[in-house]
């Protein structure tokens, strides 16, 4: 028998053009424990261009100094992996602080003069890639003086703006947002971040399906059931009440990371695989998801909040006892639906998406159920059912891909159980943790925008939530279920799938 061997490594990468890494936010915790972890596993790879340099804008006055011991205290508390000294101390020591705020906008022109002469003096070519690692609310604000200071003008040299999530708070203020960068930059300068799209996992799902030509042929409404897609968290709320109550699982979740996820399963083929094209074909299938009126989001939809319960050993408390959650709140920590998409690849199809806080599980994946195979062929054997076809792409927390199929059981009466063959990344590729972030941060450097949202793909998304957004405003307290801590949910998520023959598939 032919022993399958691990592969060798992949080819090398090419090294970005030389850049200055500008991070609004630098103090925060979302650049202390990813960007610049991700730029740590970057320097240990050798995948930092030569010439580099992080500039850190905050508001109040730091030192550099104060700003590279700040950095290294966060890199060793959230590193993905042992850290080097002298690898910490390369990139840390290209890092300088410059103070800067968008309600002063004479402190973005002396940001500029200091920029200019930083990159005359490192060599960077005056590339520059902005990072807004910073509330929502700011996004607009800095990118109005960054353009107003013509540090978004690309003459000779590039500009490109990275935009974390949430991307606008609904369909209006997604639109709003993307007017007013579209107003200072063009489309390709623009990099709508989701850090689900850096996930191994989450990429190989084209690899899977179009580099397999066992897939394709049956990826459609003639062989495929039902797809289920699950973001299931363990962690409550936490010390995030504020943040959480105005956002709610839905607007969190579901027009970013999930939708996400159901693009790359449900698009068709691209042309190439290239940025433009494999953009397009994900916005055209979240074009194509139905828009549900208002009262098909509540009969489609579950949304649920919280009570005390015990997550493993962790307590936690009903989320209207969080601290900064209002009183009577009618936020939802659980949101479940059920949509369409109108196409002729998947009419017919439900797509049942769900996701939640304080659940007894953490797991992502995506499960496609193929059609039941007739049993007619069994009903005079001792077979009293089928498996359930199940594949099974798992995001987190194990990587891999598992398929669930029928076969015979040993012996000499015919008895059939179903059984899984399974992939886990981690038994065969040798890949160092990582934040999930090098990958985008690596393709924000090389300019290549295939994982990010254009402006079209955003406000898809939130168009097709929006009813049920509506819907559950003016619902209010109607409606609202409840669910205890580390349970796997609202009873009333289940009727969702019950209702068509259909059920979730059990977590383990």
């Amino acid at each position: 028998m032919t022993e399958i061997q691990a592969p060798g490594p992949a080819k090398s990468k090419k090294k970005p053009d030389p850049c200055a890494f500008v991070i609004f936010g630098v103090t925060g915790d979302l650049a202390h424990r990813l960007v610049i972890a991700a730029l740590y596993n970057l320097q240990a790879s050798d995948l930092l261009p030569e010439k580099f340099c992080v500039v850190g804008i905050a508001r109040k006055d730091m030192t550099g100094a104060e700003l590279r011991d700040d950095l290294m205290k966060g890199l060793k508390q959230y590193a993905t992996r042992p850290v080097d000294d002298a690898i910490a101390q390369k990139l840390l020591n290209c890092v300088t602080c410059i103070e800067a705020d968008p309600g002063e906008p004479e402190s973005f022109d002396r940001m500029r003069e200091q920029l200019d002469k930083l990159e005359e003096a490192r060599g960077t070519g005056g590339n520059r890639l902005f990072y807004l690692a910073t509330p929502p609310s700011a996004f607009a604000p800095i990118a109005r003086q960054l353009g107003r200071t013509g540090m978004l003008k690309e003459n000779g040299s590039w500009r490109r703006l990275v935009v974390e999530k949430p991307f606008g708070t609904d369909l209006e203020s997604a639109k709003k947002l993307n007017n007013e960068l579209l107003g200072l930059m063009n489309e390709q300068q623009i990099y709508r971040i989701d850090h689900y799209l850096g996930k191994e996992t989450v990429q190989n799902i084209l690899v899977l399906r179009f580099a397999n030509g066992m897939f394709e042929p049956i990826w459609n409404r003639n062989h495929i059931d039902h797809v289920q897609i699950t973001v299931d968290e363990k962690l409550g709320v936490g010390h995030r009440g504020s943040f959480y109550d105005a956002t709610g699982a839905l607007r969190d979740m579901v027009p970013n990371h999930l939708f996400q996820l159901l693009s790359l399963v449900a698009m068709e083929p691209p042309a190439r695989f290239e940025a433009n094209a494999v953009r397009s074909e994900k916005a055209e299938v979240l074009a194509a998801v139905t828009t549900q009126t208002e009262a098909e989001a509540l009969q489609n939809s579950v949304r649920a909040q919280y009570v005390a319960g015990h997550v493993g050993d962790t307590d936690i408390g009903d989320y209207l006892k969080t601290k900064d959650v209002k009183e009577g709140s009618t936020t939802e920590t659980y949101a479940a639906m059920k949509l369409s998409i109108d196409n002729w690849r998947w009419a017919g199809v439900p797509f049942y998406l769900r996701t939640g806080k304080a659940l007894g599980i953490k797991r992502t994946e995506v499960a496609i159920k193929f059609k039941q195979a007739p049993f007619a062929m069994f009903r005079d054997m001792s077979v009293e059912s089928l498996a359930e076809n199940f594949l099974v792409i798992a995001v987190e927390p194990n990587e891999g891909i598992s398929l669930k199929f029928n076969t015979k059981v040993p012996g000499p009466a015919v008895e059939i159980d179903g059984v899984e063959m399974k992939f886990r990344y981690k038994d065969y590729f040798q890949a160092a943790p990582a934040t999930g972030y090098e990958t985008l941060i690596y393709d924000c450097m090389i300019g290549d925008n295939i994982l990010f949202q254009r402006a079209d793909s955003v406000e898809a998304g939130w168009r097709a939530v929006q009813p049920f957004l509506d819907a559950w405003k003016k619902a209010g307290k109607d409606g609202l279920k409840t669910y205890n801590a580390g349970s796997e949910g609202p009873e009333e998520a289940n009727d969702l799938l019950k209702r068509d023959g259909r059920s979730w598939r059990v977590l383990s």
